[in-house]
């Protein structure tokens, strides 16, 4: 929206009770030509829009408690984002100073200087309220900030209420927006290059291929829990890899009638499947269990029982060989933490291509009275090592955990 190389020059930077809520275009309006330093109200996208509709101000410093995770598609004025600490040293400044001044340099694009990826403060998260057995979210792929296409008619920014300002063709996108075509895309690839997989083999390659460390080869952190390992319910298996998901090793098949299992499990009627699925081939006839062939492992229970009781939650799952032919693998257990995890067989030996193996995995945890997340993985690894084939463990509370 600015040019790159433009300055806000030494202009006088003003803080004070009155005009520094930066809440009131009747008071910004009186303020003297300066930079106005705005205290953290929790109001930012507001302030910025009332900064932008006066002519008065050349620029303002914005306060907030944690400015890193924020992320600006639309600086709609001369702006600089400081953290509480840093407002406190720019006050010291100014009452030590007879004239205090300030300058702002619109900077370029940096890149290779922040870990990535990381989760975003807004994505939505899990459990999914309609079936908390199954994991959501699957994957977390690039959405935020994201450069994009754009159609030329509309508008990309707005300075105050009534400039708005299109764009060259492209601008900066965040959301599903962007993570979902990201992802749909590593799907129709893998759909060309794999044609006779099913839509659950490619989104099982896509799960069991995904990365959980960032740049730095740290856990992906998660930005909307104060920068903590981000669990599960945050980004799913994990960040995307499509090279790796073109040849996963193995992967967890789901037929129509599994999900239809899986609907009357969740006590749907007939009348409410067949809206679903068209079609009187299926029936409920075989259908006790919320256990759906899925790459992750979602063990929930009731935060209220006492805490300490121990409860045995157990899985069964079946893989397809879809790597080169005889092979065997052997299984490792990150247990989430105060849980027991049990797998038989520990090994899986496969013949040929497209056979198929199950196994059984018992998740042994307790009630820790505080409704927390804890979270773990198991993983096929292949005698050469050539597959790690990971799928994730949360133990969880139904309600949601902290």
């Amino acid at each position: 929206m600015f040019p790159l190389d433009a300055w806000v020059k030494n202009e006088t930077l003003i803080y004070n009770k009155t005009l520094s809520k930066c809440d009131s275009l009747e008071l910004l309006s009186q303020a003297p030509r300066a930079i106005i330093v705005c205290e953290d109200t929790g109001f930012l996208d507001f302030q910025m829009r009332a900064i932008s509709s006066v002519t008065n101000l050349a620029g303002a410093v914005f306060v907030s408690k944690d400015p890193s995770p924020v992320e600006f598609e639309f600086m709609s004025c001369p702006g600089v984002l400081i953290s509480a600490t840093e407002f406190a040293t720019v006050i010291h400044y100014m009452n030590s100073s007879d004239n205090p001044i300030a300058a702002i340099k619109f900077r370029q694009t940096v890149t290779g200087k922040e870990v990535a990826p990381s989760v975003t403060d807004y994505t939505s998260r899990g459990p999914s309220p309609n079936c908390p057995a199954v994991l959501k979210p699957d994957v977390m792929a690039p959405g935020s900030l994201v450069l994009a296409s754009w159609i030329p008619d509309d508008y990309t920014a707005a300075v105050g209420t009534n400039n708005l300002l299109s764009s060259e063709g492209f601008n900066l996108i965040s959301g599903t927006s962007m993570a979902c075509p990201h992802a749909s895309g590593v799907a129709a690839l893998l759909r060309g290059a794999h044609p006779e997989w099913s839509h659950a083999a490619i989104r099982s390659a896509m799960m069991t291929t995904t990365t959980e460390l960032d740049s730095s080869m740290m856990p992906i952190k998660d930005v909307g829990r104060n920068f903590t390992a981000a669990s599960p319910l945050a980004m799913g298996a994990g960040h995307i890899v499509p090279n790796l998901a073109m040849d996963p090793g193995l992967v967890y098949d789901v037929t129509p009638q599994d999900y239809v299992s899986l609907l009357c499990s969740m006590n749907f009627t007939r009348n409410q499947i067949m809206t679903i699925t068209r079609s009187n081939m299926y029936d409920c006839a075989n259908s006790s269990s919320l256990d759906l062939n899925y790459p992750s492992f979602v063990a929930f229970y009731d935060k209220n029982v006492t805490t300490g009781a121990m409860l045995t939650h157990r899985f069964r799952r079946v893989v397809t060989n879809v790597g080169d032919g005889r092979t065997r693998y052997e299984v490792k257990v990150t247990a989430p933490m105060g849980t027991k995890v049990a797998v038989w067989p520990q090994s899986l030996v496969f013949g040929k291509k497209n056979e198929r193996r199950d196994y059984y995995v018992d998740i042994t945890y307790a009630s820790d009275g505080e409704g927390m997340v804890s979270h773990g993985s198991i993983v096929w690894v292949e005698e050469s090592g050539k597959y790690n084939v990971r799928s994730p463990i949360v133990v969880a509370p139904t309600s949601g955990g902290k």
